[in-house]
């Protein structure tokens, strides 16, 4: 008997959508009974009391839908960021669309603040750094020139190996600034400008003509000591970063008869070790 009351109660509500006053009507049976049989059964939906909040909701999914995030949906529409979720937690954004492109650059501008200060503060250091450092330079005397410049050879310049005799001066590099120092060392040691022939070695798909007039002008060089350019063949597969207008190649400085001052450098560098070896250090890197 309590299971047919319990299945005409559901049927009442599931089929003929009647509210809980009209089943008691019905039936004759106490509140507190027809709530009971009606546990997990929705109301009807013409008995649901209209929110002042519907029309935010409806909206709030719209958003959603668009792609914007929980906390868009929120400062938007004027509710706390808690009800927004709670409006659209079941509806999971979708990766593609503008929504996607509004969130990723959000997402880069929020990035790009939180390491302003942070890239502008480095900054500043190193421009400090910079200028501490060039205080420490001063002036260069010939002397400087020629253990520096030795020095500079030795890293980047040919050199001879005992299975390869070649007592000779050639200078390879693309960096101005250390070219334009292997010419000062070269000057020091009675070498002028015109002496040495010059080289570029460059890319065959960059602007070879350009490239010259730029290291004629940038080392004040002779353009009819330079010969025939190096050309590297393209090779599509690799991927190059030293492409534009500011890819100028390799320089190849080579000094003719240049044996005696080759001996010399290797003399220079082998007692710079030496010396190194033997010096007590005056000033640490902290200190300097």
């Amino acid at each position: 008997m309590t299971d047919s009351i319990a299945d005409e109660v559901r049927r009442l509500r599931t089929v003929e959508q009647l509210t809980v006053g009209e089943i008691r009507a019905r039936t004759g049976l106490g509140r507190n009974r027809v709530h009971e049989l009606l546990r997990g059964v929705p109301p009807p939906e013409r008995s649901r009391r209209p929110n002042a909040k519907d029309d935010l909701r409806a909206a709030a999914v719209e958003l959603r839908a668009e792609g914007h995030s929980v906390d868009g949906i929120a400062r938007q529409l004027g509710v706390a960021k808690s009800t927004a979720y709670q409006w659209v937690r079941h509806l999971p954004l979708a990766e593609g669309g503008a929504g996607a492109e509004r969130r990723r650059a959000h997402a880069a501008l929020m990035v790009e603040a939180r390491w302003a200060a942070h890239r502008e503060a480095r900054e500043a250091a190193r421009t400090a750094e910079h200028e501490h450092a060039a205080g420490l330079v001063g002036s260069l005397t010939d002397r400087d020139l020629l253990l520096l410049g030795a020095a500079v050879y030795w890293c980047e310049g040919t050199k001879s190996k005992p299975w390869r005799r070649d007592d000779r001066l050639q200078f390879v590099n693309s960096d101005p600034g250390l070219l334009a120092l292997f010419l000062r060392f070269l000057e020091v040691c009675g070498i002028h400008r015109a002496v040495p022939s010059y080289r570029v070695s460059i890319h065959e798909t960059a602007d070879l003509d350009a490239a010259v007039t730029w290291w004629v002008r940038r080392l004040d060089l002779p353009v009819e000591r330079f010969q025939r350019a190096n050309l590297k063949k393209h090779r599509p597969a690799t991927v190059r970063r030293n492409v534009g207008d500011d890819y100028r190649g390799c320089l190849v400085i080579t000094v003719p008869r240049s044996r005696e001052l080759y001996w010399r450098i290797e003399g220079m560098i082998a007692e710079l070790f030496q010396s190194v070896e033997r010096c007590e250090p005056e000033l640490t890197a902290s200190e300097a």
